[in-house]
């Protein structure tokens, strides 16, 4: 995919250390969009998700799905050595060089893409969905198992949320995909707004606590690591 010729050369360039990928998180925050650009309009949908050895190797895969649909139209992975170690709020250093090479490969361009991580609901305000959005220009949105902020449980039932907050500013939702199950933590990652990415989550796990999106990609590089010779 010609047009993220030059987000694949800037995502390989990782930081050397820790204080390095701080610096360029706070750079980086200002640039993101928390709003529609336009009418919100998505025909298919990209989940990224990546799985881990405890050697380092990593396998990220990216699988598209009709959005109306929910069935998968293209997959892609991409298997490597993660370069960057394992520290809280930077997540997106291990997994930014496996996610891009993974989109590079598809021959279909999503017009969203949803990241099993944070959006802006980061101490920084800029996960890894806010990287990969601005790397890419599209639409992304953080779907994440755990909180990072402070909410009120939302109500009981599907569909209900709360808000998200860090520092007493509105960061993400707490969305309840399934009455009586734990929510998932939502939030901005790039050219989308709070109301549309929670539209989105809803419309894509109808049966299920996760996305569609997120369950097809973990399974996908869950698998795919298991075949990987050690």
């Amino acid at each position: 995919m010609a047009a993220w010729s030059g987000a694949i050369d800037c995502a390989r360039r990782i930081p050397a250390d820790p204080e390095a990928a701080v610096a360029l998180q706070n750079r980086l925050r200002h640039l993101v969009v928390p709003h529609n650009p336009g009418t919100p309009e998505f025909a298919t949908v990209a989940g990224l998700d990546s799985a881990y050895r405890a050697d380092g190797t990593v396998v990220t895969a990216v699988v598209v799905l009709d959005a109306r649909t929910l069935e998968p139209v293209e997959t892609a992975t991409a298997a490597g050595v993660a370069s960057f170690p394992y520290v809280p709020g930077l997540l997106a250093f291990r997994e930014l060089p496996g996610s891009v090479a993974a989109l590079e490969k598809l021959s279909t361009t999503p017009d969203l893409l949803v990241c099993d991580g944070q959006g802006i609901a980061h101490p920084r305000r800029f996960g890894l969905a806010c990287h990969l959005g601005l790397l890419t220009g599209l639409p992304s949105i953080g779907v994440a198992k755990t909180v990072w902020g402070d909410h009120e449980p939302p109500g009981n039932e599907r569909g209900a949320w709360s808000p998200i907050t860090i520092d007493g500013e509105v960061v993400g939702r707490a969305v309840r995909t399934r009455t009586g199950v734990k929510p998932v933590y939502v939030s901005v990652g790039h050219n989308i707004d709070l109301d549309t990415a929670t539209a989105q989550v809803l419309a894509l796990a109808p049966r299920h606590r996760q996305p569609e999106t997120t369950r097809h990609a973990d399974h996908l590089c869950r698998t795919l690591l298991r075949e990987l010779p050690a």
